[in-house]
């Protein structure tokens, strides 16, 4: 397998499709458009129409800004507006898995953001000496937060504990490497 090939495949398993935008998209305009059918069959058929016939919509839709309530315009614009951000943010951006590479040579390895959490808070775990209730991993892109909740009476070296995931995350080849934050609780838990 090539450079690119392994590249390509990598990125596919980083990135996600927009094949849900892409449906969202295809299904309002599907909707729009079986309306506008099912008003011209009713209007050519002679029955009364369901909410207005599309010469209505027309003549509402030049004479939009003088003749609607400007509460009904605003928020209309507002869903339009939502709408189109929605769809160019989900055009322009990369879509991204909660999912981070670990380069090898021979073939294609990317793991998962919760099996990643769970490694770490493992490790935060045994650095800290507390139970596995007492730590909390969370992982996203670009950082690492580690929030533990000390034994009653008894300290966390929270530096200790930074170390600790960073050397994790050295020693797995973590790609891109995410930034270490610990919070350590200022209240502990009893008896643990």
């Amino acid at each position: 397998m090539s450079d690119d090939d392994r590249r390509k495949l990598q990125s596919h398993e980083l990135h996600s499709a927009r094949s849900t935008a892409a449906v969202i998209a295809a299904l309002l305009v599907t909707a729009v458009c079986l309306y506008f059918m099912f008003e011209a069959a009713m209007k050519s058929l002679g029955q009364d129409v369901w909410i207005r016939s599309p010469g209505e919509w027309g003549t509402w839709l030049t004479g939009l800004p003088d003749s609607a309530d400007p509460l009904v315009l605003a928020a209309g614009s507002l869903v339009v507006l939502a709408l189109g951000l929605f769809f160019l943010l989900h055009g322009i951006l990369p879509g991204r898995r909660a999912r981070h590479a670990i380069p090898q040579e021979r073939a294609i390895v990317v793991v998962d953001d919760g099996v990643l959490a769970s490694t770490l808070a493992r490790r935060a775990r045994t650095q800290a000496g507390v139970t596995p209730e007492q730590v909390v991993v969370i992982v996203t892109r670009n950082h690492v937060s580690v929030q533990l909740r000390p034994t009653s009476g008894i300290g966390i070296d929270a530096a200790a504990v930074h170390a600790a995931v960073e050397d994790e995350i050295r020693t797995n080849h973590i790609e891109p490497a995410p930034a270490v934050k610990v919070h350590v609780a200022e209240t502990g838990v009893v008896g643990q």
